[in-house]
């Protein structure tokens, strides 16, 4: 494996199926599951990782619309960003609309977003009309259903993570290429200034992220055909090639969370493209000679008759 560092094993190609836009992958150590997002077709897929690194899918459950981003809470519900807004859904599979963050007729929907190590929901949105422009948003979907504004000057809010402790939170955007920095107070959800961490060069436009149990970042690529490691400090440490033009996220799963899982798109690629990269929109896992984070539970929604 081709890396600035050497480490870890090579890539394996995890499931028999691709995907049109796969994101967001999240593992739940309660119940031993991968879930990740296929967001155009509006599909959550819940899969068994197995010892050799494949994944089977166990099952499928269809979001009412495009889902950008899943979370689950210690319970077993989930969070979900459809189109405009949140969705959650009951382990029975009773959905609920939550709060509207976008609003109608914009032709906006909801991207990427994570639980924050105090179990709010971060999510933030793009543009499917043309041109980016910079008007996007980073928000904070509160315990109590309230949207709190992080960002709203973004072309294409993307991949988020926070360091171990808690206390930086980092963000990308994808159009100007840029990972940004902030402090962050999780136990009241307040930051401080956003600032540059990482400007990438022209033709490796950073997608989703996660960090390592030693702080450091992993970013997708799209269009690099790479996922690349990064300190806390925007340094380049590591490259790891996949044999997939359009990365899109990644997470650490299994019991030891040490399983690197690689989420891909076919999006967008032509019968050229996709012929000399036939491996496009399948997820891929990775040893990456390093252990993830644990994952960061959803607190949960009110309910109707739930004391707030």
């Amino acid at each position: 494996m081709s890396r600035t560092e050497p480490a870890g094993g090579e890539w394996r190609v995890a499931t028999e199926e691709s995907f049109d836009l796969a994101e967001g992958p999240v593992w739940d150590p309660i119940r031993e599951r991968l879930l990740w997002v296929d967001i155009t077709r509006g599909m959550v897929l819940v899969g068994e990782l197995h010892d050799d690194g494949t994944i089977s899918i166990e099952d499928r459950v269809r979001a009412p619309g495009m889902v950008g981003a899943i979370a689950v809470s210690e319970a077993g519900d989930w969070i979900m960003a459809v189109d405009r807004g949140i969705v959650s859904r009951t382990p029975a599979g009773k959905f609920s609309e939550g709060p509207t963050i976008l609003e109608d007729g914009s032709g906006r929907r909801l991207n990427d977003g994570k639980a924050d190590p105090a179990g709010r929901f971060v999510v933030g949105s793009l543009t499917m009309r043309g041109a980016p422009t910079p008007t996007e948003r980073l928000v904070v979907v509160q315990p109590d259903g309230r949207i709190d504004d992080l960002d709203s000057d973004l072309s294409l809010s993307n991949g988020l993570g926070w360091s171990p402790d808690g206390s930086r939170l980092y963000s990308i955007d994808t159009v100007p290429r840029l990972v940004h920095v902030r402090d962050y107070d999780a136990s009241t959800g307040t930051t401080g200034p956003r600032r540059v961490l990482i400007a990438l060069e022209e033709g490796a436009d950073p997608d989703g992220m996660c960090v390592d149990a030693e702080g450091q970042l992993w970013i997708a690529i799209w269009g690099g055909g790479q996922v690349r490691r990064y300190t806390p400090d925007g340094e380049l440490t590591g490259t790891i090639p996949i044999p997939a033009s359009q990365p899109t996220c990644l997470t650490f799963a299994g019991p030891e969370l040490s399983t690197m899982v690689i989420t891909t798109a076919t999006q967008g690629l032509s019968d050229d493209e996709l012929a000399r990269h036939p491996l496009s929109g399948r997820l891929f896992t990775v040893d990456a000679g390093v252990r993830g984070l644990p994952t960061a539970w959803w607190s949960g929604l009110p309910r109707p008759g739930q004391p707030e």
